[in-house]
């Protein structure tokens, strides 16, 4: 039993409860003036661009306006220019993300009311008072999203993620059927599989399937941790990080 079990779950990462120098504390340490900086950057961009779209996408923009808006934004952001004010009183990068954000959507209005009055604006880096956008086509006057929706939509991202590595894990170790099985155990989804059914699709016992679960269950915890820590300053910052994510997700 212990063995059927054990082999259920994907090894656990050699990085899991053990981080180093992080992507975000990387960008901190080069204020982006280094090749690494720039890379370790442009990963965190492309692993959160979902949730500066779906931001955008709730302020009431059409699907490929915002599409268009987060691409010009995270381009702007590698560029070079939006990162000069990644400093470490910011803190994480979530926060940091939204606030660039913020500034680059006042931007694109200013640059609107412009061209309206028949001016034009001097393009500047993403970090001052007057700066602009290429002139998307943008509502002048977005429907006010809190940021709280942007945190949660940046939780969802870290769980997506984390979901999306630990369904990595067990098709490299040939196991895609063990995690399909117990897949509704992480997403809250039990009620479509009992542990009993489970056993039976995957040939286990009941209790063995139980194990399963209960490090299934810690290792997509272990992922998630190390998913955050990347985006924060500090290690001892992770905890207060991940009780705000889930405090997020449990707000109604």
């Amino acid at each position: 039993m212990n063995d059927a079990s054990a082999s259920t779950t994907a090894g656990p990462s050699a990085n899991a409860g053990a981080f180093l120098t992080t992507r975000w504390t990387r960008v901190l340490a080069a204020r982006g003036d280094t090749p690494e900086a720039r890379i370790a950057l442009g990963e965190l961009c492309a692993a959160y661009w979902e949730p500066v779209f779906r931001f955008l996408r709730r302020e009431g923009r059409d699907e490929d306006t915002a599409r268009e808006l987060t691409q010009e934004f995270v381009a702007r952001l590698l560029a070079g220019g939006g990162f000069t004010g990644a400093m470490p009183e910011r803190g994480r990068f979530r926060s940091f993300l939204l606030g660039a954000l913020k500034h680059f959507l006042a931007g694109v209005r200013e640059h609107q009311r412009a061209e309206k009055r028949g001016g034009g604006l001097v393009t500047e880096p993403l970090f001052t008072p007057s700066d602009t956008s290429p002139g998307l086509d943008v509502p002048t006057h977005p429907t006010a999203v809190p940021d709280a929706e942007f945190d949660r939509q940046w939780a969802y991202a870290v769980m997506a993620r984390a979901l999306a590595t630990v369904a990595a894990e067990f098709e490299a170790a040939g196991r895609t059927e063990h995690f399909t099985a117990l897949k509704p155990w992480l997403v809250g989804d039990v009620v479509v599989l009992s542990t009993s059914e489970a056993a039976r699709r995957l040939g286990l016992n009941e209790g063995a399937v139980k194990v399963a679960i209960h490090r299934l269950r810690r290792r997509f915890r272990d992922v998630v941790r190390n998913e955050v820590a990347q985006t924060v300053p500090a290690t001892a910052d992770v905890d207060e990080e991940l009780r705000y994510l889930v405090a997020v997700l449990s707000r109604n």
